[in-house]
């Protein structure tokens, strides 16, 4: 647990040793690079860590590996596509990555880079402080990065888009968009975002919507909406479920944001970048309140999430007399990080990579959903790269 700590302490010193700095300095274009680099070895590198989603990511993997090997590469005969038909990115993604490698280790790793790639673009080019974003990121998002990893490239890969919402290109911001839907359905939740005008809309307006999405969420009825386009895996899935009890923890983040922005709403520039991170923002919150009686309905709020992370860390950064936030924003992510770490438990901690045989004593997920014991004798039994030996 210790080392989860220090990172989140290594983000804090970086975002205060550059304070008075300005902001998008080579120094933090630097660190910027430096930490996701560190966290995307960090997380690709861990021995199954997150769950047993990566069980079900690593499985299906395995299988369309075989299949390459077998000299099939048409992707629709793979399990993966059986039990994703309509997510053909994802499907064409696992063939690709199969005929570079058969170790489900390896498919981990290259797809947590890939993820941690776009997300490095994303808060190069939307975020004015990249420290701060980061501090952000990590009490926001970064535990998901372990875990839900079809959802994360999907969301990583939708980001993409929002460059084409800003400068309104609609072709290119379909093809972008597209494919992230090919990669995890829920990504339709970002399409009707270009066809918000790009604008400051009134706080009252922006009040009274998110009051009438607070009261239709504690309906219930926004449940068979994620049951539509939200993630259900497979049948192992469903011991996460899918309760419908009042999701807390959603009303204050969403409050708290809201509270942030409305509070220091026109100081928000009328560029329209700036217009439209802060529009997504206040489409995060509306989410959140639109799920607040769904347990994992908030992770539609995802596609979003890089508009509070753009919004509240320009508004807690841009000006000295703006540091007060900042602060109380450091203490709240450490809250939501810490929440994370601690709810999470064995998932998570002790931490353990893939470059030693074995698991970890106690480990409930692996005991119930490892498929190949395999692994445990020997993680790269299966080729890491397919020009490499088979050692089955």
């Amino acid at each position: 647990m210790l080392l989860y700590y220090i990172i989140f302490l290594i983000a804090v010193a970086t975002y205060y040793s550059s304070v008075g700095y300005g902001s998008r300095t080579d120094n933090q274009r630097y660190a910027l690079v430096a930490m996701f680099a560190f966290l995307a070895f960090f997380v690709g590198l861990a021995d199954m860590l997150g769950g047993y989603d990566r069980y079900i990511y690593a499985e299906l993997f395995d299988d369309t590996a075989d299949m390459v090997n077998d000299g099939i590469f048409d992707f629709r005969q793979s399990a993966v596509a059986n039990l994703y038909p309509k997510e053909y990115g994802y499907q064409i993604y696992n063939v690709i990555v199969g005929a570079i490698t058969d170790n489900r280790y390896i498919f981990i790793l290259i797809t947590t880079c890939v993820i941690y790639t776009l997300l490095f673009h994303s808060i190069k080019d939307y975020c004015n402080n990249y420290p701060f974003a980061v501090i952000l990121f990590l009490g926001l998002w970064f535990f998901f990065t372990f875990t839900y990893l079809r959802q994360v490239i999907g969301a990583t890969i939708a980001w993409l888009s929002i460059r084409y919402i800003i400068d309104r290109n609609w072709k290119r911001f379909l093809l972008v968009w597209f494919i992230a839907w090919s990669f995890h359905n829920s990504a339709l939740i970002l399409l009707p975002m270009y066809f918000v005008p790009v604008r400051k809309f009134e706080k009252k307006k922006v009040i009274y919507v998110m009051i009438a999405a607070f009261l239709l969420g504690l309906t219930g009825g926004p449940t068979a909406i994620f049951s539509a386009y939200g993630e259900v895996d497979s049948e192992r899935a469903e011991v996460a479920g899918n309760e419908t009890g009042f999701r807390i923890a959603y009303l204050v983040e969403a409050v708290f944001f809201l509270y942030i922005i409305l509070r220091r709403y026109n100081e928000i520039p009328l560029r329209r970048t700036n217009i439209v991170m802060m529009n997504m923002a206040l489409v995060f919150c509306l989410i959140l309140l639109f799920f607040i009686k769904n347990e994992n309905g908030g992770r539609l709020s995802w596609y979003y999430m890089i508009g509070v992370i753009s919004t509240i860390s320009y508004l807690c950064t841009h000006t000295a007399n703006n540091r007060k936030f900042a602060n109380i924003i450091v203490v709240v992510c450490f809250f939501l990080f810490n929440r994370i770490l601690t709810s999470w438990g064995m998932m998570l901690y002790p931490y353990k990579t893939f470059l030693t045989n074995g698991f970890r004593r106690g480990d409930d997920i692996e005991a119930q959903y490892e498929y190949d014991h395999n692994y445990d004798r020997d993680k790269l039994y299966r080729r890491p790269f397919k020009f490499g030996e088979e050692r089955r």
